[in-house]
């Protein structure tokens, strides 16, 4: 197969391409390289493949990798081998050449030389894949050769100015993000060709990004250093956002907040607002009733929140969890509960995530 750049593949991979046998990763920048065979393994392993790692480094040969590759199993038909070869074992095999490969694989037994790995990748037909990353700025000369026939060769080479945008629209596109074009211009701003922080800022949108909504500048604030505001992980867990308002708890958490003030004063009073929300829809109140009920007008914020919460978690599941959150509000001061931060976020989860 040809030769392709990492941008080209991550391009396709947004195609749901399916990979060869075989993935041979090199080149010059560090990071591409890994978040190229990262996501090759994820992909493979949402497949149902088994992830199998392997490192090679300067006094090892190919022998366990190519037992892993050819050895049948039961339990794992399809495996995703991942193997890294070490810098100081390519530099170990050029300056000591064909001899010194040999003699590794000869002084072990193992039949691991790298004339075998190639003579494995021309015949590789699956159902499993092998992907080898090279931590230098080529793979062997007769690795690539084998691999031209029917494997897939990634160049991980680095960035010119002129394909930041598009890679900072792969990054996005392989995370499920939509960004708009001000978003888009603050992060290449920001990171310039700094391509592992372009990521790192990524991922953390995801945590706070509304589905299918395009990110905006505003949901690219350092989002992950900032105190959560007043009742923002209430808001979160009442929009069943369970990925955010973890998010939240541990920054709070880690910046100082008491774990007695967030659920007297954020959990306990939401879960009472969305009881009362439930308990009235189910008698077939309106929004407007509910809002007047909770002591807020119709246009609150809170009310709309307990209102959407009350329909998403019902009455019977709210009820559980208001009295366990009494129960652990009771056992945090008379000092029963000793884990109480594992405590709490047990708690939000089993309210957002657990069936009925």
């Amino acid at each position: 197969m040809p030769l392709e750049t990492a941008l080209a593949y991550l391009r396709g991979a947004a195609a749901q391409r399916r990979f060869p046998p075989v993935v041979v990763i090199f080149g010059p920048h560090a990071f591409l390289r890994e978040y190229v065979l990262d996501s090759i393994v994820r992909k493979l392993v949402a497949e149902g493949c088994q992830h199998r790692s392997f490192q090679i480094g300067a006094g090892d040969d190919y022998g366990a990798v190519l037992n892993e590759l050819r050895a049948p199993d039961l339990f794992a038909p399809k495996r995703a081998i991942a193997c890294r070869i070490l810098r100081s074992r390519r530099e170990r095999a050029e300056t000591g050449g064909a001899d010194a490969e040999g003699g590794d694989a000869r002084g072990s037994g193992s039949g691991g030389s790298e004339a075998a790995l190639a003579a494995a990748i021309e015949t590789a037909r699956g159902p499993g894949n092998l992907i080898l990353l090279y931590e230098k700025d080529n793979a062997p000369a007769k690795i690539r050769r084998a691999a031209e026939k029917s494997a897939l060769l990634v160049n991980c080479m680095r960035p010119f100015d002129n394909q930041i945008e598009q890679y900072v629209n792969a990054f996005a596109q392989s995370l499920g993000l939509k960004l708009s074009a001000a978003a888009l211009d603050l992060i290449i701003s920001r990171h310039g060709g700094d391509l592992a922080a372009i990521a790192n800022t990524l991922g953390k949108v995801t945590i706070f990004a509304e589905p299918g909504a395009p990110v905006q500048p505003g949901d690219l604030d350092e989002g992950a250093r900032r105190m959560p505001e007043a009742f923002e992980l209430a808001e979160s867990v009442a929009r069943g956002r369970a990925s955010a308002a973890m998010a939240q708890l541990g920054r709070a958490l880690a910046l100082g907040r008491d774990v007695f003030e967030i659920l007297a004063v954020e959990i306990i009073p939401m879960m009472r607002r969305m009881m009362i929300a439930a308990s009235m829809i189910s008698g077939r109140k309106s929004p407007g009733d509910v809002a007047a009920a909770l002591g807020l007008p119709p246009q609150s914020g809170l009310a709309t929140r307990a209102i959407e919460g009350a329909r998403r978690f019902g009455l019977e599941r709210l009820e559980r969890a208001y009295w366990r959150a009494c129960a652990m509000d009771a056992g945090f001061k008379d000092g029963t509960i000793k884990e109480r931060e594992e405590a709490l976020a047990g708690l939000l989860l089993d309210l957002m995530i657990a069936p009925d």
